[in-house]
């Protein structure tokens, strides 16, 4: 027998996004039901970095993490716990200075946005951050960023926007979204039926399977960044850091173990898979004992990957639809939803029930892949 459900609005993706939206549509009085296929907040959501930065972003995605940076402050008020989040700071190295002069040129771009960078060069470098004894050509320091555990921010949004009164539904795959004229129907699980009057879309790596669903076709593409984890050992590095480029990034836990990130996993034959790489993770061990000498003979006690979306100019999807009225859209972070996720949910809560937002998302529109056409 088919189970019948009905709901202001239906999300389709449990994630950090589907969640945060959840919660805030539920603070706003909306009736909600969040679905995952799995359960909320394991995929990229839940094996990310943990990076909670503005350092690095675009400039246009920079009102956007700035009204998270202001949430992530009130995390344990929001969702009852802190997360682990720290204000660690963030430090982007450059290990040439050709990449000292791309750090100089982004603080530029971005001090009229109000994210101000704090520029080290040369020597000075290895004289502020003694920890830090491999060659390096300079920094930009963002005293303000830093990170937090993906593993235990990220279901308890879901959690909580359960708390809220939102219908969480886990373990129900949507097979089939369709409009109706006056909303949507889902057909999800084996046996249930949803109808809403609005729904939303943050299925991550999968959102383009319903975005085509609806006709608007999306060049996005998996990617499975992959991530390693060592033993405790003592702690030296009191701060988020990566290089220019992307190619290491890390930090340590107050346990000391320190998590690690670059390269990427084994597809496995279902591209929605992937497996973590034993050649990606002995690289991003180098390329951290290029910095970090001391690491030359920690234990690495765990590895993995995950499935993530990219979108080829980097900017993620956040907007109504183009094509169907009540359709909105989140997704395709490329790798750093983790910090603005947040703020994306708040940000769909606003374009649902007051059709604009405070924090401006024309750069985004879904409609800036109108000619692209799936292969």
């Amino acid at each position: 027998m088919t189970r019948h459900l009905d709901a202001d609005v239906a999300i389709i993706g449990g994630g950090l996004v589907g969640s945060s939206a959840a919660l805030a549509m539920r603070k706003a009085g909306l009736s909600v039901i969040l679905l995952d296929k799995g359960f909320c907040g394991a995929q990229a959501s839940g094996v990310n970095y943990g990076g909670v930065r503005r350092q690095g972003r675009g400039v246009e995605q920079l009102p956007l993490a700035e009204l998270s940076h202001e949430i992530w402050e009130r995390l344990p008020e929001l969702i009852g716990i802190d997360g682990e989040y720290q204000r660690s700071g963030h430090l982007k190295l450059a290990r040439s200075e050709e990449d000292f002069a791309k750090l100089e040129a982004y603080a530029a771009r971005v001090r009229p946005h109000g994210l101000e960078l704090e520029l080290i060069s040369g020597k000075a470098v290895k004289t502020r951050f003694p920890w830090l004894t491999g060659d390096v050509a300079g920094a930009s320091l963002c005293h303000d960023d830093g990170h937090a555990n993906p593993r235990l921010v990220s279901p308890a949004f879901a959690r909580t926007a359960k708390v809220a009164g939102a219908t969480v539904l886990e373990h129900m795959p949507v097979h089939e979204a369709v409009a109706t004229g006056n909303g949507f129907a889902l057909f999800a699980g084996e046996d249930t039926e949803i109808r809403c009057r609005q729904l939303v879309n943050t299925a991550g790596a999968w959102s383009d399977q319903f975005a085509t669903q609806f006709g608007e076709s999306v060049p996005l593409k998996k990617i499975y960044p992959s991530m390693v984890v060592t033993e405790p050992l003592p702690y030296l590095l009191p701060m988020s850091m990566g290089e220019e480029g992307g190619s290491f990034y890390g930090r340590q836990v107050t346990r000391g173990n320190y998590v690690m990130g670059g390269g990427r996993g084994v597809v496995l034959d279902n591209p929605d898979y992937s497996r973590p790489s034993v050649t990606a993770a002995s690289s991003v061990m180098q390329r951290a004992i290029a910095l970090f000498p001391h690491l030359q003979h920690a234990h690495v006690i765990r590895f993995w990957s995950g499935t993530e979306a990219e979108m080829p100019d980097g900017n993620p999807v956040i907007s109504a639809s183009s094509k169907v009225n009540g359709l909105f859209h989140a997704f395709g972070f490329c790798g750093a939803g983790f910090q603005t996720a947040p703020a994306v949910g708040s940000v769909l809560c606003d374009l649902i029930t007051q059709g604009r937002s405070s924090i401006p998302v024309e750069a985004f529109s879904i409609d800036r892949f109108h000619d692209f056409q799936a292969p």
